[in-house]
């Protein structure tokens, strides 16, 4: 039976849209993995892992003991929060997509992370942006909601803007290159009404002010990085 802190992670959809997070993630890599390392951390139930796996990339998963997964991807449970599990690396690219928020010290993960990457490998992440019109507006008002998922998620610990996440990577030596913005999913916020035409043209608009103001209208930021060069 799946621990509390697995059942948690049960709400975590994959996200489908063409401007979801999770898609432009995906665009990050080749169709073809040919067998490429891929360390997924925070995997939630496999739905990356599973694709890229599908994909030939070699993966390696990580997630609280007893997150049900994929029996086709390699998995190891671990509290993030006390650090990575032991592994063997390198690995040509790290995901964290949907987890650096939820952790008490990020900063600490992103560190490892970036020990176990090989020369010229790659970290590509999903980050909420709470510089969003939405978030602003409820901070405006005084407002602070909980929600089980999205920008006011009872789980996160850690709240960044654009320039909060480009130092908090500065800081664990890694160099984010590019970034692009999702818009908000409506789809998942609006079940009923997903895939009409209604929300497919909201989410289209989100994902286009999204492009012209990233830091205003972004809901996240899927960015790419590389570790720093030392000398």
């Amino acid at each position: 039976m799946a621990s509390a802190a697995a059942q948690t992670v049960l709400r975590y959809k994959f996200k489908a849209a063409p401007h979801s997070s999770h898609a432009l993630l995906l665009a990050e890599f080749p169709l073809h993995g040919e067998g490429r390392r891929v360390l997924d951390v925070g995997c939630a139930v496999g739905y990356l892992s599973e694709i890229l796996a599908n994909r030939g990339f070699a993966v390696s998963s990580i997630d609280w003991p007893n997150t049900p997964h994929p029996p086709t991807i390699e998995f190891a449970g671990a509290d993030l929060d006390a650090g990575l599990p032991p592994l063997t690396g390198p690995f040509d690219y790290v995901i964290c997509a949907d987890v650096l928020e939820h952790l008490r010290a990020p900063l600490d993960l992103l560190k490892e992370c970036r020990n176990l990457m090989a020369p010229g490998a790659t970290l590509v992440g999903s980050l909420p942006n709470s510089g969003h019109a939405w978030f602003r507006w409820n901070v405006l008002r005084g407002r602070f909601p909980q929600h089980e998922r999205g920008l006011f998620d009872s789980t996160h610990l850690h709240f960044y803007t654009w320039d909060g996440w480009v130092e908090l990577f500065r800081r664990a030596g890694l160099r984010i290159e590019t970034a692009r913005s999702s818009g908000v999913p409506l789809g998942l916020a609006f079940p009923r009404w997903d895939g009409t035409a209604a929300v497919r043209a909201m989410e289209r608009l989100s994902f286009e002010s999204a492009r012209v103001w990233k830091e205003m209208f972004a809901y996240q930021f899927i960015v790419r990085a590389r570790a720093e060069r030392t000398e």
